[in-house]
């Protein structure tokens, strides 16, 4: 892949629900109910490449779960692709 090409959907799709797996594996027990559906939110969002959603999720998430948001953000898979989704202008 070259440095400005994003993956391609096959690819970006596994990327996402990769990381999405090692943060649900990281958080176990502590994602729970209405966090464990945010979560879901986010993961489907980026999935789609939906920024506007993603933002919307995320500041949902930021509002209403500030320790889920922490999380996210200090995820290295999570936050990596959340920032290459940004650059990518999606």
């Amino acid at each position: 892949m070259a440095e400005n090409d994003s993956p391609s959907p096959g690819e970006h799709e596994a990327r996402v629900q990769e990381a999405f797996d090692a943060f649900h594996e990281k958080l176990g027990t502590r994602l729970e109910g209405d966090a464990r559906e945010s979560v879901e939110k986010i993961r489907a969002a980026a999935a789609e490449n939906d920024a506007e959603k993603l933002r919307e999720h995320m500041t949902q998430i930021q509002k209403e779960h500030g320790w889920l948001y922490r999380e996210l953000a200090e995820h290295p898979a999570v936050a990596n692709l959340l920032n290459e989704l940004a650059l990518w202008g999606f």
